[in-house]
């Protein structure tokens, strides 16, 4: 071999090139994003954890219990992510969320009052293909007592969806 000959590029083994091991590579890269999210947010000094029951009216309906958290970005606006897993008429379901609220009334001046949001959700089911939808929603903030607020949101995406949300806030802001 000559000084500047390089040698020939070994192909990668036939295990390495199979769907399995790029959807696993796939979810570690996913689960990478969502540690520096967790990472992000337990940074924040301002970050809200939540709590939530979802019904969602789809092929198939489903209900959801789930759990995840916000980010302040600024003043007006949250960004978060949730989780989510419960029962369809095929089985076992869950979703991911990916979500910005807007907050009217971010500083709790009033008792009540109204959100908007949007974002992406990952819908999972027993027996069928994974789904990616845009989400766009509604909500309305309750008062706050003993550091929890309770919302209720209505919206749209991958079929029509109430929920009703408990988050550790503050008195002083949403």
């Amino acid at each position: 071999m000559q000084l500047n000959e390089r040698p020939a590029a070994r192909a990668a083994p036939p295990a390495f090139r199979s769907s399995a091991w790029r959807d696993a590579l796939s979810g570690l890269r996913v689960a990478r994003s969502v540690a520096f999210l967790v990472v992000s947010a337990t940074a924040a000094q301002a970050q809200s954890i939540e709590g939530r029951i979802d019904g969602i009216a789809a092929n198939p309906p489903a209900i959801h219990a789930g759990a995840g958290f916000t980010i302040p970005l600024g003043n007006y606006v949250r960004s978060g992510i949730d989780g989510a897993i419960g029962a369809s008429e095929h089985g076992i379901s869950g979703r991911v969320d990916i979500v910005n609220r807007f907050h009217v009334d971010p500083f709790r001046q009033h008792r009540w009052a109204p959100y908007a949001g949007g974002g992406l959700t990952a819908r999972f089911d027993e027996n069928r293909s994974r789904r990616l939808y845009l989400l766009i929603f509604l909500g309305i903030d309750g008062p706050a007592s003993r550091g929890i607020g309770t919302s209720f949101e209505a919206g749209l995406g991958g079929g029509a969806r109430l929920g009703v949300i408990i988050r550790k806030t503050t008195t002083e802001r949403r």
